[in-house]
């Protein structure tokens, strides 16, 4: 029986209710007033639910479209503005234990480069991310307690803070590692990690389990129930995901918000982001294997509705999308993009030649973080790399209720023009920093509180004049 408040994954993600969601869609698809009415509904810019989402994402009327698209823009806009957070993965060990279909990492894949970074190369690594400019990142190994026990990424959490290079610093490690228990997560909350992140790949059961034949991962449960512990640890920052093109997009679409609704429904705060990866080339995985890839035109409305959804979570666009597919879908609801992505093992101090290639997939954007950074200020975005929340305590239901009553701009806006104006001081290009100045000239005009604008101003010239670390 499907329940989004049990702590059960099978009632929480119930198949009979996705199930059942899909064809109201099919039944309801060209039903105007009804769609039209979910869409009037949305405005109130409290979400929908994962049955009125999964018929605004199979609409075919072209008019009504167009309003789903423009209030996915009206809404991205009341909650992030121009604002995208900048990140890079760091990938510590591709060891792994776990037979994922989908992944090169596999235990049966014999030809892939096994790495694992000892203390000292993950040092460099990180004063390489440091240089480039990055301030957050995402922390990825594969699933092998010999080889990756959570000991060995507790002391790597505290090397990656502990290093402190010319003007550089990591200010917020994210973790996606395998599901764990209770214990563990403790113990990456206690080390100060931001967001726990996990992806759930598919949230059909049995796809799942003939995608995932061996290993731990196998245990579909354990895997879906992961963020429960991870929120009865103390962590209160989590990030869902699926990979689009394992299952059919629609069931997976359906999934994630029951999934979000079950952690509202639980635990009181959803998901702090929800990534939408597109399965892609990998070493020995090839994606003509998998038929239920989605067309750009697909993947743009499911960045639409699930902005209009869920309109409080971030959502994140890899490297694995190109920089036209980023383009399209940044006003529609992204808010987090990751930049200058190395998928290799010790990859950014030095990029691996293809025939040691250790790389979890193959990027399909490659461009530098100042030609990204570049890229967005030419397009009027703001590039941050604002961690003032993490750092602040404006986490979990705190951090909710300031963006859901539209409060988290007083904070963001100026936090991430004073992360730009460090970024173009330390790193950029003279093209980049020129843009960058403009903007950030416009944009301080625009904060609307005398006294933060006063105050943004007074941080920026000192930022200016060689110090760092100001933040709202």
């Amino acid at each position: 029986m499907y329940n989004p408040a049990s702590k059960k994954a099978e009632e929480f993600i119930s198949d009979e209710e996705i199930r059942a969601s899909l064809q109201f869609a099919d039944e309801n698809k060209n039903n105007r007033e009804l769609i039209d009415s979910i869409i009037e509904k949305a405005r109130d810019l409290k979400g929908l639910t994962h049955r009125e989402a999964s018929l605004l994402l199979i609409c075919e009327e072209e008019d009504l479209n167009q309003k789903i698209y423009d209030l996915a823009i009206e809404i991205k806009e009341k909650f992030y503005g121009n604002r995208i957070v900048m990140f890079a993965p760091l990938y510590l060990s591709n060891y792994c234990i776990n037979g994922c279909t989908y992944c090169p990492y596999h235990l049966k894949n014999k030809h892939i480069r096994r790495k694992k970074l000892s203390q000292e190369e993950i040092r460099q690594e990180v004063i390489a991310l440091q240089d480039m400019g990055h301030k957050r990142l995402a922390l990825e190994t594969g699933e092998d307690p010999k080889n990756n026990p959570i000991e060995y990424v507790l002391e790597s959490i505290k090397t990656i803070y502990s290093i402190k290079h010319k003007n550089g610093a990591i200010r917020r490690v994210n973790v996606n590692i395998a599901a764990t228990t209770v214990e563990n997560y403790r113990k990456l909350k206690e080390a100060g990690i931001g967001t726990y992140i996990l992806f759930q790949e598919t949230y059909n059961k049995k796809a799942y389990e003939e995608l995932h034949p061996s290993g731990p991962k196998k245990d579909y449960a354990y895997h879906t129930e992961a963020m429960d512990r991870a929120m009865e640890g103390g962590i209160d920052d989590v990030g869902c995901g699926v990979l689009f093109g394992l299952n059919m997009y629609r069931y997976d679409f359906c999934g994630i918000l029951m999934h979000a609704e079950h952690l509202e429904a639980a635990f009181g705060v959803g998901p702090h982001t929800i990534s939408v990866p597109r399965i892609c080339p990998a070493d020995d995985i090839d994606v003509n294997t998998f038929d239920n890839s989605i067309s750009d035109d697909i993947f743009a409305k499911i960045v639409a509705v699930l902005r209009i959804a869920v309109p409080y979570t971030g959502i994140i666009v890899s490297t694995r999308e190109s920089q036209k597919s980023r383009e399209r879908v940044l006003h529609l609801g992204v808010s987090q993009i990751s930049g200058a992505s190395s998928t290799s093992v010790g990859g950014y101090v030095e990029p691996e030649a293809p025939e040691d290639n250790s790389a979890q997939f193959d990027r399909s954007d490659t461009r530098t973080l100042d030609e990204i950074v570049n890229w967005l200020l030419e397009m009027g975005y703001i590039p941050s790399f604002c961690t003032a929340c993490y750092r602040e305590g404006r986490t979990g239901d705190r951090f909710m209720k300031l963006v859901k009553s539209g409060q988290i701009a007083n904070c963001c806006h100026p936090n991430a023009l004073m992360t730009l104006k460090e970024y173009l001081e330390d790193y950029a290009s003279p093209d980049t920093k020129a843009k960058g100045e403009k903007l950030i000239a416009e944009q301080l005009e625009k904060i609307t509180n005398p006294k933060v604008k006063e105050r943004a101003k007074e941080y920026i010239e000192n930022i200016h004049l060689g110090k760092r670390d100001f933040r709202f």
